[in-house]
C-alpha cells in the first residue's frame, strides 16, 4: 500500500537533495537523450530514400510510422516492470542493444517485412530508453544546479532530446550524400554505441532495484488508485495529442491561409526550434515555487492558442500562433512528469519505473487516438474546424492541471 502523507503536502515537490555528480552518468544521459531524440525523428528523416529503396508507397510508409507509435503502448509497461525489477542499467543496455539491432536491420533491409521487424525493434528499444532516461534525469542533472526542482532536470534533458530530433533530418541529409542509405544506418548504429559504452563507467549502486518493488501487490492497481498519478497520466493523454496534431497539420493550416510552401517549411522548423528552446529557458528559470503555477499558466494558454488557429483567417497570424504554440507546449511535458515523479518518490519510490510506463502508455493511447479522430474530421469539415477537438483537449488539460494543484 502507499504510504500516507498529509493532504496539504502530498504534491509539494520534493526538495532536491544534495547529490554527488557522477560525470559518467551525466555524459551517458546526455548522449543517450541525443540518440533517443534522433531515433524519434529517424523514420521521418529517411522515409523518402527508404520508400525509394523498398519501392513502397506512402500508405506503407505510414504503416511503419504507426507501428513505431503503437509499440510504445505495450513496451512502456514492459520497460517499467523491468526497470523496477531488474534495474535501470539492464533496461538501458537492452534499449541501446535493440536500437542498434534495429538500425543494422534497416541498413540491410530488402523488403517491407524486414522493415516492419526493424521498426518493431526500434520502437521497443526506444521505449526502454525513454522510460529509464526519464527516471535518471534527476540523478544526472540536478547536481549541476544546487537546490533546483526536478522540473529543471526534466526540461534540460528534454531540451537535449529535442535537439537530437531537430538535428536528425540535417544529419541524415548530409550523410546520405556521402555514405548512401546503408552507410548512414551503420554510422548511426556506431553513434548509438556511445551511451552504451559510457554505462560501463557509471556507478549504478544508487540505482539498483529495491526489495520493496517485489513486495507491492498489484503495483499497477496501486498506481491507478493514486489520484495524483492518475491525474498526471490523464493530463498527458490530453496534452500529447495537442502537440502531435499541431505538428502534423501545421503546414496545412498555413497553406490554407495562403502561406507559400517555402515559408511553411521554414516556419515548421522554427516551430520545432521554439518548442525545444523553450525547454532550455524553462530549465534555467524554473524554481520550486513557480513549478506548478507555470504548468497551469501554460495549460490555460493552450485552448486559447488552438482556438486562435481555428478562427484565424490570416497567414501571418497563423504563423505567429504556431510559434507561440511551440513556446507554450515545450515545457508542459517535463513539468507534468516531474510532478508525478516527485509524488511517486514520496509515496512509493520502488514503483517509479512502472509509474513512468503507465504515464507513457496512457499518453500513447491519446497520441494514437486523438490525431486519428482529427484526421477523420478534417476529411469532412477541413483541418481548422477539426481542430475543435484539439482545443477541447487543451481545455481538459487545463482542468486537470488545476485539479492537481488543488489535491
Amino acid at each position: 500500500m502507499l504510504r500516507q502523507h498529509p493532504p496539504d503536502t502530498c504534491l509539494l515537490p520534493a526538495r532536491a537533495q544534495p547529490m554527488d555528480l557522477d560525470p559518467y552518468l551525466t555524459a551517458m544521459q546526455a548522449t543517450a537523450l541525443t540518440v533517443a531524440g534522433m531515433c524519434h525523428a529517424l523514420l521521418g528523416s529517411i522515409k523518402v530514400p527508404l520508400a525509394r529503396h523498398l519501392q513502397i508507397d506512402e500508405g506503407k510508409v505510414g504503416g511503419l510510422v504507426s507501428v513505431f507509435g503503437f509499440t510504445l503502448i505495450p513496451m512502456a509497461f514492459a520497460a517499467g516492470i523491468l526497470a523496477d525489477s531488474q534495474g535501470k542499467q539492464f533496461v538501458i543496455v537492452a534499449g541501446c542493444g535493440l536500437t542498434i539491432a534495429s538500425v543494422l536491420v534497416l541498413a540491410s533491409v530488402r523488403n517491407y517485412a524486414m522493415a516492419l521487424i526493424s521498426v518493431l525493434l526500434l520502437g521497443t528499444g526506444w521505449s526502454a530508453l525513454v522510460n529509464v532516461l526519464n527516471a535518471l534525469q534527476g540523478a544526472a542533472f540536478l547536481p549541476l544546479r544546487e537546490g533546483a526542482p526536478l522540473s529543471f532536470a526534466m526540461n534540460l534533458g528534454d531540451f537535449i532530446f529535442g535537439m537530437g530530433a531537430f538535428a536528425m533530418p540535417i544529419v541524415v541529409a548530409w550523410s546520405l550524400t556521402r555514405f548512401q542509405l546503408k552507410g548512414t544506418f551503420v554510422a548511426f548504429a556506431i553513434l548509438i554505441a556511445a551511451p552504451l559504452l559510457l554505462t560501463l563507467g557509471v556507478d549504478w549502486t544508487p540505482h539498483l532495484p529495491t526489495e520493496a518493488a517485489a513486495t507491492v501487490e498489484n503495483p499497477f492497481a496501486v498506481l491507478l488508485g493514486d489520484r495524483v498519478v492518475l491525474l498526471c497520466c490523464i493530463a498527458f493523454f490530453f496534452h500529447v495529442p495537442v502537440e502531435a496534431s499541431i505538428a502534423t497539420w501545421a503546414t496545412t493550416l498555413m497553406t490554407d491561409r495562403g502561406v507559400s510552401e517555402k515559408t511553411t517549411s521554414t516556419m515548421l522548423s522554427a516551430f520545432w526550434l521554439t518548442f525545444t528552446v523553450s525547454r532550455l529557458v524553462a530549465a534555467l528559470l524554473m524554481t520550486q515555487q513557480l513549478e506548478h503555477l507555470v504548468l497551469i499558466l501554460l495549460a490555460v494558454l493552450m485552448p486559447a492558442i488552438t482556438s486562435g488557429l481555428i478562427f484565424s483567417r490570416q497567414g501571418t497570424l497563423t504563423c505567429n500562433l504556431l510559434l507561440v504554440a511551440g513556446a507554450v507546449m515545450g515545457p508542459i511535458f517535463p513539468i507534468l512528469i516531474a510532478l508525478m515523479l516527485n509524488h511517486v518518490n514520496q509515496t512509493n519510490e520502488a514503483l517509479g519505473g512502472r509509474a513512468i510506463g503507465l504515464f507513457f502508455c496512457i499518453g500513447g493511447i491519446g497520441w494514437a487516438l486523438i490525431p486519428f479522430i482529427v484526421g477523420q474530421l478534417a476529411k469532412k469539415t477541413g483541418v481548422q474546424k477539426a481542430f475543435c477537438v484539439v482545443a477541447g483537449c487543451g481545455a481538459c488539460l487545463t482542468i486537470l492541471t488545476i485539479l492537481l494543484n488543488n489535491h
